[in-house]
């Protein structure tokens, strides 16, 4: 007992007794410097002895803090001198390596051979042609959005920033990311912040995200309101309206906003007071039924002059999606776009349960929503995007192929801004400015600097997009399809995913003889009148 005792007290014990037995001799310059310290160290000791949240402090008085300190590094040192290069935590190093080359203009190039283990399960790889395709322009690399009930289509890029919400995102970031949008005539997703004057400075691109909580176009109580949304809907800088089903990293949980986060100009931009947490509602009060859902698409179109009105959602209970899909047929009202957003997307904040088990992963949401559309013969008319891990060229030819018609990206344009992933997003203390509203934190966010980064990481990744798709034969990434891309099953195995996954027929759905019971029990559960099934 003796000992342990000894132990836990000594060095506390040691620090009281030397500064008490200094005093009287702090006549010497050289002693009054270690006095200072051991005396601070003990009006520390005592503090923890006294305070009663922390045991281990209390029972290791000084010492014990050491614990807290090394947790409180623990992120930046497994990052920077622990983790692998292909360790993905969220990001590897390799991955996050990658997008600032390319940003900085860098090049991606890498010496001596692949680091990837070719033969383990699941590597996935592009095939290549014997006659490799002239190289194409990547800035013809663009889809059309806009189906036959848009006034106003949209030609937008294949990559583009996905949704990223003022407050969320510091104002400096903001700048930086649509005046990079601007340079590199793509578009910038505002996420369900709204539209904020940072927005707006530069003139990108924007597809105005309207989540449940419909910041920017709200009553006083929270519900959508018409007037205020029509006013912003046709400013000319709003390309596309996306309404936010749910989100990928924490889906139907609804959007949070820490109060300690929401300053004057956020809560102005939103329309929500401060002092309080800023939550989206978990379901939209505008709609209750995928009936219901078709008439908002409209009547958004209507309100925004004809532009692409579209939703995005990360995949729950499919017979949702399918009685989405039968409104469509029974109202004739089509949304203009899709956007399938994955779990392992990304977020500021969310509880761990939601990230980690709670959503569809994108590529099974992907294949799913695109099935369903060619078995109604509605795929010609409502485009796909794909959001969810995406940076590099490879991730986004390997959702082209699957289905997607463009692909968004948030974190690695976060990287290209500066983003170290020191996952303290939530925490209002970004060390790069990029997640914060604290004034002196976002000022080493340089926008002139950072901004000319996400135009060279958006034109780089086209540009290796480009070059991989010479190499497939190919000259845009249309012409990509499942049978392009490839995947190691086990040591001696390998398929194409036009092997490994069911693609629907044009018509299928419609005609009743489906090839795929899973697909066949999910659409006689679907209902148009409600999101709940009919009995299976």
């Amino acid at each position: 007992m003796s000992l342990s005792l000894l132990s836990r007290y000594a060095f506390f014990a040691g620090c009281v007794i030397f500064t008490l037995a200094s005093l009287p001799f702090l006549e010497h310059d050289w002693l009054w410097p270690l006095t200072l310290i051991t005396g601070l160290l003990s009006l520390l000791g005592v503090f923890d002895l006294l305070q009663s949240p922390h045991a281990v402090r209390r029972n290791y008085p000084i010492l014990g803090n050491i614990r807290y300190l090394v947790e409180g590094i623990r992120p930046e040192i497994r990052q920077y001198l622990l983790e692998s290069d292909s360790d993905a935590l969220p990001f590897s190093r390799s991955q996050r390596s990658l997008v600032y080359a390319r940003a900085k203009n860098e090049g991606g190039d890498k010496p001596f051979g692949t680091l990837i283990d070719v033969y383990e399960s699941g590597f996935e790889f592009i095939g290549h042609s014997m006659r490799p395709a002239p190289l194409s322009d990547p800035t013809h690399f663009r889809v059309t959005v806009g189906g036959p009930q848009c006034k106003q289509p949209y030609s937008a890029s294949i990559f583009n920033i996905s949704a990223m919400s003022f407050g969320s995102l510091s104002a400096n970031a903001i700048r930086a990311l649509n005046k990079g949008a601007k340079l590199g005539n793509f578009a910038h997703d505002t996420g369900e912040g709204s539209i904020s004057p940072y927005h707006r400075e530069h003139g990108g691109d924007l597809t105005w995200e309207l989540g449940s909580g419909y910041f920017g176009c709200r009553t006083h109580d929270g519900h959508f309101d018409p007037e205020k949304f029509a006013a912003q809907a046709q400013n000319p800088q709003v390309r596309m309206i996306e309404i936010k089903m749910s989100q990928g990293a924490k889906p139907g949980h609804g959007g949070i906003l820490p109060k300690h986060k929401v300053t004057q100009e956020i809560a102005e931009t939103r329309g929500v007071s401060m002092g309080e947490d800023c939550v989206s509602p978990s379901a939209h009060s505008a709609f209750s039924t995928p009936i219901e859902m078709m008439h908002f698409i409209a009547q958004l179109r209507e309100l925004s002059g004809g532009k692409p009105v579209g939703f995005k959602f990360c995949l729950g209970h499919p017979w949702e999606f399918m009685g989405i899909a039968k409104a469509m047929l029974e109202t004739g009202i089509l949304p203009d776009f899709i956007v399938i957003d994955g779990k392992e997307g990304g977020t500021g904040a969310a509880p761990v349960e939601f990230t980690d088990h709670i959503g569809v992963p994108m590529r099974e949401g992907l294949l799913f929503v695109h099935n369903t559309l060619v078995g109604l013969n509605l795929r010609d008319k409502i485009k796909l995007g794909a959001s969810g891990k995406i940076v590099s060229a490879f991730d986004i030819a390997s959702v082209l192929a699957i289905g997607a018609d463009w692909a968004n990206s948030a974190r690695g344009f976060m990287f290209a801004i500066g983003c170290i992933q020191s996952q303290s997003c939530h925490t209002n203390k970004c060390p790069t400015g990029v997640a914060t509203q604290d004034k002196l934190r976002q000022r080493a966010l340089v926008v002139p600097d950072k901004a000319q980064r996400v135009f060279n990481f958006h034109r780089n990744t086209l540009r290796a997009l480009a070059e991989m798709l010479a190499a497939a034969g190919l000259e845009h990434p249309s012409q990509l399809d499942a049978k392009h891309l490839v995947r190691r099953k086990s040591a001696t195995e390998i398929k194409l995913f036009s092997q490994m996954h069911v693609f629907l027929k044009p018509g299928e759905l419609l005609t009743g003889e489906v090839n795929g019971e899973f697909y066949s029990r999910m659409w006689q559960m679907a209902r148009a009148d409600s999101f709940e099934p009919n009995a299976a």
